[in-house]
């Protein structure tokens, strides 16, 4: 079994679930692209994003420098569907992955301003062609990475911190302060190129 290289990869693979970044906007924003009511969000921790619910997806929202980052622990795959990615790209840099380690179910998006630029779709691989901005990118995962890694056990990671400059580790969602809520999640569409 090939492991992480990075120990922080190695438990943010174990987590799973999705992460979305968002620049420049707020986490009320945020929410209200999401079709949330600010007036059900309420403030929470990492460990409360975990509950699930049975009106919609659970997500936790924070500030991370320029950029808001939504995080769903609860399975729910917001950040992948083709409504949610559209609404919440429009006018910004929108960055998301998402991964369900058990089954190598990785996915990664990258847009701006609703235009699709990268993704990479499990089972169907990386869109072709690589944008020239994202070459450099994809050359530093083909030195650090063994071919046919799978995009959890690090790729993923290192792609998102490249677009965003966030480096993801355990301690910073764990360390996080979330708007947490709950909103409707869209028909299953997972966004495709």
């Amino acid at each position: 079994m090939i492991r992480p290289f990075d120990k922080d990869h190695a438990e943010l693979a174990e987590m799973g679930g999705c992460i979305t970044y968002v620049r420049g906007l707020t986490p009320e924003k945020v929410a209200i692209r999401l079709g949330g009511r600010l007036e059900n969000f309420t403030p929470a921790t990492f460990y409360e994003l975990y509950g699930g619910s049975r009106s919609g997806a659970r997500l936790g929202i924070t500030v991370v420098g320029d950029w808001v980052m939504i995080v769903e622990m609860a399975g729910t795959k917001l950040g992948i569907t083709s409504d949610i990615v559209t609404r919440l790209s429009a006018g910004t840099r929108f960055v998301s992955h998402y991964c369900l380690a058990v089954k190598a179910l990785d996915y990664f998006y990258w847009l701006e301003d609703g235009e699709l630029r990268f993704c990479f779709v499990a089972q169907d691989g990386c869109m072709e062609p690589v944008p020239e901005e994202f070459a450099e990118i994809m050359n530093e995962i083909e030195a650090r990475y063994p071919p046919l890694v799978h995009l959890h056990m690090g790729p993923m990671f290192l792609m998102a911190e490249r677009l965003t400059g966030i480096k993801l580790t355990p301690r910073l969602l764990e360390e996080a302060t979330y708007l947490c809520g709950v909103v409707s999640e869209p028909e299953w569409d997972i966004m495709g190129w």
